[in-house]
């Protein structure tokens, strides 16, 4: 169990663990003002939405996951949250979900499957939640032009390398990039992770591009990190 301030992440059955990436995609994602509905895509554990209902009072979030024993998981957090009246499970994956759900969303947020080559884990489980043959750049940014409202965002977390790759596909496919968060590990290193926003109607103003830092030194973490994340971590 991973407790956080206002809820806590039951995580036995599901691949994918509590994790910085996801922690912060929920926390830094901007909220569109009047959003009523919001799609975590990939949801796993539920971490993502759980911190978008924690942030947003009024919100609806519906959750798409395909590997059933993580949907055990999250239906069990979603139950035991203080939100679970605006929190659903949709057990499917996203392509299948876009085809028969037909709804659309203020906001999509989504934590992919990142690798696209190499071996695969000899887990067919982790093979699906780590790498994204069933959900490809292609596949994703279809269904988000499918679910997306015209006037709606869409956030998602990749690694730098593969964030190029997708941000070559979505301008291509007639997606507009908003903002990006540019994330180090610590100042010494290169930037690992990108967040990027992104919508159907082309952007009013220029591309607005940001930096963090997660740790200045081992479990000192930078102000801007605490900062984000300080009304969820328990420490912090």
């Amino acid at each position: 169990m991973f407790r956080f301030k206002q809820f806590s992440i039951r995580q036995d059955k599901a691949i994918m663990k509590v994790g910085t990436d996801g922690v912060l995609t929920g926390v830094w994602t901007p909220i569109p003002d009047h959003t009523k509905s919001m799609l975590d895509v990939g949801a796993g554990t539920g971490l993502i939405a759980l911190i978008l209902a924690q942030r947003c009072c009024e919100a609806q979030i519906d959750a798409v996951e395909l590997d059933d024993p993580s949907c055990d998981d999250m239906e069990a957090n979603f139950e035991a949250s203080p939100w679970a009246n605006r929190l659903s499970v949709y057990r499917s994956s996203f392509q299948t979900f876009c085809d028969t759900v037909g709804k659309q969303y203020d906001l999509i947020v989504c934590n992919p499957p990142f690798f696209s080559g190499g071996m695969k884990n000899p887990s067919a489980r982790k093979a699906l939640a780590r790498h994204n043959h069933a959900l490809s750049h292609v596949d994703l940014i279809e269904g988000i032009k499918k679910s997306l409202r015209q006037t709606g965002v869409f956030s998602l977390i990749l690694p730098v390398l593969d964030y190029e790759n997708f941000r070559l596909e979505a301008a291509r496919r007639g997606l507009y990039e908003y903002r990006l968060l540019k994330i180090r590990p610590t100042p010494s290193k290169s930037v690992k992770r990108v967040i990027s926003v992104w919508g159907l109607q082309l952007p009013r103003v220029a591309l607005q591009a940001e930096e963090l830092v997660i740790e200045l030194s081992r479990h000192h973490y930078s102000e801007e990190f605490r900062t984000l994340t300080r009304d969820f971590y328990l420490n912090i």
